[in-house]
C-alpha cells in the first residue's frame, strides 16, 4: 500500500508562481515513475508531467517551458514548480505513482489562478 500526500497549491495571480510537492509513504521499494495530473472543472483528468527514477521528464504541451517536475528519490517525493501561471491552469492537481502494477493517487490539491 502506498500513501501519497500532496502539499502546496492555493491561489496565485496570472503570471505568478506556485509549487506543489507530494510525498509517498508505505511499504514499497523503487518507485519507477511519479507524475502530476490535473482536472479542471467540467473536464477530464489530464497528465501534466511525469518523471522517472533516472530523472527524465515529459510534459504536456500547454505547460512546457513553464512547469518543472523533479523528484527526490531518497525522500520518495515529487515536486512541481509552476511559473508564468495562466487562468487555464486552474484545476485540482493530483499526484500519481504506480507500484507493482497498481495505480495510486493523492487526494488532490486545488490551484486557482486569477486573471
Amino acid at each position: 500500500q502506498v500513501h501519497l500526500v500532496e502539499s502546496g497549491g492555493g491561489l496565485a495571480q496570472a503570471g505568478g508562481s506556485l509549487s506543489l510537492s507530494c510525498a509517498a509513504s508505505g511499504r514499497f521499494s523503487g518507485i519507477i515513475a511519479m507524475a502530476w495530473y490535473r482536472q479542471a472543472p467540467g473536464k477530464q483528468r489530464e497528465l501534466v508531467a511525469v518523471v522517472n527514477r533516472s530523472g527524465s521528464t515529459e510534459y504536456t504541451d500547454p505547460v512546457k517551458g513553464r512547469f518543472t517536475i523533479s523528484r527526490d528519490n531518497a525522500k520518495n517525493t515529487v515536486y512541481l514548480q509552476m511559473n508564468s501561471l495562466k487562468s487555464e491552469d486552474t484545476a485540482v492537481y493530483y499526484c500519481w505513482t504506480m507500484v507493482f502494477g497498481t495505480n495510486y493517487w493523492g487526494k488532490g490539491t486545488l490551484v486557482t489562478v486569477s486573471s
